[in-house]
């Protein structure tokens, strides 16, 4: 699934360059514990949370993911948006809760 599709099955606002739009994730991983994300998510998920910090970023970029999904209608800090352009990352948020972003994304194939 790409981060276009995923976009639209969650209804997300996004903040990504176009070219990223069309990247295809591998699977997903959702967690507010990024120590849980550094040990069991795999390269290439979006990470769905709902922490709102850099290190959300920093964890991401260091598990080759380039996408990430913030949760429960939470909005990212110009920090975390800038730290995530940066680093190549496309963010997007979206109002449903961590568990209705994961059925939906389930529901469109995203898994493994």
């Amino acid at each position: 699934m790409t981060i276009r599709e995923i976009a639209e099955r969650i209804d997300a606002v996004v903040y990504a360059e176009p070219e990223q739009m069309d990247e295809d994730m591998n699977g997903a991983f959702g967690s507010d514990m990024m120590s849980d994300v550094l040990a069991f998510a795999e390269d290439r998920d979006v990470l769905l949370t709902g922490l709102l910090n850099p290190q959300i970023v920093r964890t991401a970029h260091m598990l080759d993911m380039s996408c990430i999904i913030i949760v429960r209608g939470k909005t990212a800090t110009e920090e975390i948006k800038r730290l995530a352009a940066d680093n190549q990352i496309a963010l997007l948020e979206t109002k449903l809760t961590m568990y209705e972003a994961s059925g939906k994304l389930y529901e469109g194939g995203l898994g493994r």
